[in-house]
C-alpha cells in the first residue's frame, strides 16, 4: 500500500463520508524520517494528527472562522506519539507507570508470550494462577513450566492480560485476523433520528462541545484530550474502585476535568444520566457490552438521548471470537505479528516492539477525527451517530501501510524536543509535557485547564 501521510489523510477523510473536495489544505514540514522501526510508523503519526486537525479546521470554518492551512511538523508528530515518554513532574520522572511484570517471557516450549500487569489486580491474578512470588525472576521460572499458547489461553480465560507472540502468518490464520479483514478501518454510522444541531460563531473549534469520557490509559484519553486542546468542554468520569495509571493521567488529562462516579449505585447512575441528557459525545473504552449491564448499551442511548454521539474503543474489534478479550496496545502488537517483525521477525527469537504505543495514539487520534466529522455530519443532516475503532484495526491498517525488509529511521535527539516542550501547573506539581504538533495560526490548539488528581471536580456540566 506505502501510502504518504497526505494519502492516508486523504484515504481517512473519504472512509468518513466526506466529499474529497472539502479536504482543507495540510502541509507537512520538518525532517520525514520516522522513528526506527519497519513499519511506516512515521506516516501513520503524521497523518493522524493532521486528519483530526482538518477536521477541526471545517468545524471552525462552519462556525464562521477564516480559512488557514494547516501544518505538522513530523517530528514533532513523532514525540507526540510517545507523549508520555516526555513527561516531567517538578522537574523529575513522574511515577513509573509500567509493572517490573509486564514485559515478554519465553515458556518451557520455547515460544515467547507477553504479560500485562500494570493495573494492581492483573498483577494479582498472574500470581496467583502461577502460585508464584512477585518479582520478574519468579514469573520467569514459573512460565518455564508452561507452554506459551496454553497459559496465554488459560490468563485470558480469567480475564488477565496476556498475549502469544504469533508471526504474521500465525495471526493471518487466526478468525480475530478474518473479523477484522471484514472491517473498515473504523465505523461511522448513523444509528438514529434527530434534528440537525447546526454550529454557532464560536473562536475556538469544539467550543461548547461536551465530552464525557469514560475512559483509561492511552488511546481513547488521547481521543478526548485531543477534543479537549480544540476548546471542547470535557468531563473525565473515573471511579474510586477502578485503578488508574498516575502518569498517563497526567499526561492525558490535560484539558479534561476529572470526577467520579461508581455506575453500580443508582443514584450515582441517575447523576451520569443527568451528564448524559447535556452530552454532545460519550468516550467509552469498556469491553464491548460492558456498558450494557447498566443500562447504558449504543441502542438504549441512542434512543434516550437524540442527537448523542456515541465513540467505543476496543483491543480487537466488536466483531470475532476476541470482541470481548481484554487488550493493550503492545498486546495487540504481540498478538497481530507485529512484535515478531520489530523482533527477529521468527516466533521462537526474541520479540520487538514498535517505537512508540504507535496503535494507542493513532487510534486516539483516528477516535478524535471520527467524532468530529460526525460533529459536522450532525449539524448538518442530523441524527445520532455510532463509532466504533480499535488498536487491532489500526494494527492491520498500519501493516497495510508496507513492512520494510529492515529498521529504517532515527531516534528524536533532546534538542529536538526541547523546542515542542512546555511547563504548566496542574493539580500534581508542575508538569513538563509536549504541546500539540499540529499548527493552526487562527485557532491553535491549547489546553486550557491543567491535569488534575481523580474526584477534583463535582459530576456536572460548567
Amino acid at each position: 500500500m506505502a501510502l504518504t501521510a497526505q494519502q492516508i489523510v486523504q484515504d481517512w477523510w473519504q472512509l468518513s463520508g466526506a466529499d474529497a473536495a472539502s479536504l482543507p489544505v495540510v502541509h507537512f514540514t520538518g525532517d520525514a524520517e520516522q522513528l526506527p522501526s519497519r513499519y511506516q510508523v512515521g506516516a501513520l503519526a503524521s497523518a493522524s494528527i493532521a486528519a483530526q486537525a482538518l477536521a477541526a479546521q471545517q468545524i471552525f470554518a462552519a462556525r464562521g472562522g477564516v480559512q488557514q492551512t494547516v501544518s505538522v511538523n513530523q517530528r514533532h508528530a513523532l514525540a507526540v506519539f510517545r507523549s508520555e515518554r516526555y513527561l516531567r513532574l517538578n522537574g523529575g520522572m513522574p511515577p513509573e507507570p509500567w509493572s517490573p511484570v509486564s514485559g515478554y517471557y519465553q515458556a518451557g516450549d520455547q515460544r515467547w508470550l507477553q504479560l500485562h500487569t500494570n493495573f494492581p489486580h492483573h498483577l494479582q491474578g498472574v500470581l496467583q494462577h502461577l502460585g508464584c512470588a512477585d518479582s520478574r525472576d519468579a514469573v520467569a521460572a514459573a512460565i518455564r513450566e508452561h507452554s506459551a499458547a496454553s497459559l496465554t489461553e488459560a490468563l485470558s480465560e480469567r480475564g488477565l492480560c496476556a498475549s502469544l507472540i504469533r508471526t504474521p502468518a500465525e495471526w493471518q490464520s487466526h478468525p480475530q485476523a478474518a473479523a477484522i479483514a471484514a472491517q473498515s478501518l473504523f465505523h461511522l454510522q448513523r444509528s438514529g433520528d434527530a434534528p440537525p444541531r447546526p454550529w454557532t460563531a464560536a473562536a475556538r473549534p469544539l467550543q461548547g462541545v461536551r465530552v464525557l469520557d469514560l475512559s483509561r490509559v492511552i488511546a481513547a484519553p488521547v481521543a478526548a484530550r485531543t477534543l479537549a486542546q480544540h476548546g471542547a468542554d470535557v468531563l473525565a468520569v473515573g471511579a474510586a474502585h477502578l485503578p488508574n495509571i498516575p502518569a498517563l493521567v497526567m499526561d492525558t488529562g490535560r484539558g479534561k476535568r476529572n470526577t467520579q462516579l461508581d455506575l453500580r449505585d443508582a443514584a450515582q447512575l441517575a447523576q451520569f444520566h443527568q451528564l448524559l441528557s447535556q452530552a454532545d459525545v460519550l468516550i467509552q473504552a469498556y469491553r464491548p457490552g460492558a456498558l450494557a449491564a447498566f443500562g447504558l448499551s449504543e441502542q438504549a442511548l441512542a434512543e434516550r438521548y437524540p442527537g448523542l454521539i456515541q465513540l467505543s474503543l476496543s483491543a480487537y474489534g466488536q466483531q470475532g471470537p476476541w470482541a470481548t478479550r481484554r487488550g493493550y496496545d503492545s498486546l495487540v502488537q504481540s498478538a497481530t505479528g507485529i512484535a515478531c517483525t520489530e523482533g527477529s521477525g521468527d516466533s521462537l527469537q526474541m520479540p520487538g516492539k514498535l517505537p512508540c504505543q504507535a496503535l494507542d495514539h493513532a487510534t486516539g487520534y483516528l477516535a478524535a477525527f471520527a467524532i468530529m466529522r460526525a460533529l459536522q455530519r450532525r449539524a448538518e443532516e442530523g441524527g445520532n451517530w455510532q463509532i466504533q475503532v480499535s488498536l487491532a484495526q489500526t494494527g492491520a491498517y498500519l501493516t497495510r501501510l508496507g513492512v520494510s525488509e529492515q529498521i529504517t529511521g532515527r531516534e528524536l535527539s533532546e534538542a529536538e524536543s526541547a523546542d515542542w516542550l512546555q511547563q504548566e501547573a496542574s493539580g500534581f506539581g508542575t508538569l513538563t509535557a509536549l504541546r500539540p504538533a499540529e499548527q493552526m495560526s487562527a485557532c491553535m490548539p491549547y489546553f486550557s485547564l491543567p491535569a488534575v488528581p481523580a474526584a477534583t471536580h463535582p459530576p456536572v456540566w460548567w
